[in-house]
């Protein structure tokens, strides 16, 4: 059964799923199957044109191409490495490798995801939700969750798990700005659009008066680094290129200084590290 806060039911069928798994077909081509720019620029609360224009380029987390992203949801190999390319690097500067183990992103969430839901409240709102796993762990300890994500295979795939999943840009409409009580910008997720300010700017206006934002960062605390990316599997599939951005917890803190968010706390679990910010 999908879960969803009262204020989120209250929109309407036209985004919530039913009891049963064959109900996923019942949502509207807005949240699934069509592009994100299906909203004119007017219905998108809190976002200028250019900004919501910037975020609904083609070219988002290992779309295009050979879609090693969408393949790697859907087969047994699932190790992905993203290569990237500073703009300002001298011609001829190997691109940086980093590997990426999507199983993961597809199975069931581990002791550290569940650990960052500890202490939070409802409604939460997944951004970059992927097949849903968190969204999933919400719900699992009662609280009331949505996922946003513009691949439309992980979009399918959290639908067909009975998940309440968006297909779009969370920089298009999203309902219910200024009332989410916990956002997520997790497996690296604060790299969306290549430009932190831009997407720490969004959150803040998603955000409820007394809501937080949880997101994983970089191990090293100073890394603060913009670049574009291509996404690569072992059979030899590339992606289009996409902006993408890494950040660790002191550039993330100096970063949300300047939307009103402060960072309340920090740590490293299972080898990764997160931080949480508030409102100041």
């Amino acid at each position: 059964m999908t879960l969803v806060s009262p204020i989120l039911r209250a929109q309407g069928a036209d985004w919530t799923a039913g009891d049963e798994t064959a109900d996923a077909d019942r949502f509207t081509p807005a949240l699934i199957g069509q592009p994100a720019d299906w909203v004119t620029d007017d219905a998108i609360e809190g976002v200028d044109g250019t900004t919501a224009e910037l975020f609904r380029r083609p070219t988002t987390f290992g779309a295009g191409g050979s879609e090693p992203y969408a393949q790697a949801l859907q087969s047994d190999d699932n190790v992905l490495y993203l290569h990237g390319n500073r703009a300002d690097a001298d011609p001829g500067t190997p691109a940086r490798v980093s590997t990426m183990h999507a199983a993961r992103w597809s199975a069931g969430a581990d002791a550290t995801d569940r650990s960052l839901l500890t202490g939070v409240a409802g409604p939460v709102l997944d951004i970059g939700c992927g097949p849903g796993r968190m969204i999933q762990a919400a719900i699992d300890v009662g609280l009331d969750a949505l996922g946003v994500d513009v691949s439309p295979t992980a979009v399918r795939i959290a639908v067909a798990a009975g998940l309440a999943v968006l297909h779009r840009s969370v920089f298009d409409y999203i309902p219910h700005v200024g009332s989410w009580a916990t956002l997520l910008l997790v497996d690296g997720n604060i790299g969306i659009g290549g430009d932190p300010d831009a997407l720490l700017d969004r959150c803040a206006e998603l955000l409820a008066a007394d809501g937080v934002l949880v997101v994983e960062v970089h191990r090293d605390p100073e890394h603060d680094l913009a670049y574009e990316g291509t996404l690569h599997d072992a059979a030899g599939h590339t992606s289009d290129a996409f902006p993408w951005a890494e950040i660790g917890v002191s550039a993330l803190r100096r970063r949300a200084a300047r939307f009103g968010l402060f960072q309340d706390a920090e740590w490293t679990r299972g080898g990764r590290s997160f931080a949480r910010l508030a409102r100041a």
